[in-house]
């Protein structure tokens, strides 16, 4: 075969690899709901101690108290 047909061929192996994806969309049902404020979520797997679910101080106060513990400059060395 010729050089040319050898890279046509490849480029059609390239096109043709990628109409194989597999569709990445989540189904129906099974997203995460967005129409609440995240402060009133009752998923245990977000309840965190010294937050109690529903307040908004509370979850603040743990928003503040977690970001201050990644804060570089703050940690003791």
């Amino acid at each position: 075969m010729s050089r040319l047909s050898w890279v046509g061929l490849l480029a059609s192996a390239v096109v043709l690899a990628g109409c194989g994806e597999k569709v990445q969309t989540i189904p129906v049902g099974t997203g995460k709901k967005v129409d609440s404020e995240a402060w009133q979520t009752t998923s245990s797997a977000y309840l965190a101690p010294g937050w109690n679910p529903g307040d908004r101080a509370s979850w603040e106060a743990q928003l503040r108290t977690r970001a201050q513990a990644q804060n570089d400059y703050a940690v003791a060395k």
